[in-house]
């Protein structure tokens, strides 16, 4: 085999250890934030992980098939992504008039709150039930104490870490999308990756670029059998059909 097809047969302009790592390291950062919003019942993060999951895994077909449009797609998305997380650091800081015992986050569905409120780390959880209020027997009263840390901060290391993932992630997609770009630049279809291949194809004359060629038409008569074909069976089919109906008229 000549040297320039056994190197555009290996070369790889990724290899495999950067193509598989660092993307799980996004996908299980999305899987991890979407299983604990869903256990808070937070619809607008629950809708946003799952669009994150979608984009990371269109980054991902396209670092693998070789497709540098998903993987600009990706990095567009990491910019909103970006943003995103930036609003929710704000949320739960409650900088620029918003609060984190708001609705917002649950569309006003429910009045649910982070699932990290009541199972932080060294969070007790105590209800007190309050039968003796009218109209409030099923009712119970819930209260959290010895949290060792504050909920809206475990939401807010939880953006910044999808921050810095996002932020590598674009790097990362900007790097590959560069060495794809490098890769079409320097491919020669007919010597490879190698500019001065050691075999050369003749090329044909040029008078015979402008040659004419006419290939002979087809005969119709294959086509005139079908349609007698066609038009047979309709008529079998609709008299089958008559008969029955006759048939089955009381």
């Amino acid at each position: 085999m000549p040297d320039w097809m056994k190197r555009s047969q290996s070369s790889d302009p990724l290899p495999a250890s950067q193509d598989s790592k660092f993307p799980n390291i996004i996908k299980l950062a999305a899987l991890e934030r979407q299983v604990f919003d869903f256990l808070g019942y937070q619809w607008a993060p629950i809708l946003a992980n799952f669009l994150h999951i979608i984009i990371v895994i269109l980054g991902l077909f396209g670092t693998i098939q070789y497709r540098p449009r998903y993987i600009v797609v990706y990095a567009i998305w990491t910019a909103i992504w970006v943003t995103w997380n930036i609003f929710i650091i704000c949320f739960y800081l409650e900088v620029g008039g918003l609060s984190k015992d708001s609705e917002l986050l649950t569309f006003n569905i429910s009045r649910h709150q982070s699932w990290w409120s009541e199972n932080g780390p060294g969070c007790v959880r105590k209800e007190a039930s309050m039968s003796g209020i009218k109209g409030l027997d099923s009712h119970s009263y819930v209260s959290v104490i010895g949290c060792a840390l504050e909920y809206r901060y475990i939401e807010v290391m939880h953006s910044s870490f999808q921050i810095l993932i996002a932020l590598v992630g674009f790097v990362y997609a900007c790097y590959v999308v560069s060495v794809f770009t490098e890769e079409e630049d320097s491919f020669d279809f007919i010597g490879g990756f190698d500019p001065f291949p050691l075999y050369h194809v003749n090329e044909k004359p040029t008078n015979l670029l402008f040659k004419q060629t006419y290939l002979p038409q087809k005969p119709q008569l294959l086509t005139e059998e079908n349609r007698q074909l066609t038009v047979a069976a309709l008529m079998l089919a609709s008299s089958f059909v008559f008969n029955t109906l006759k048939l089955t008229k009381p």
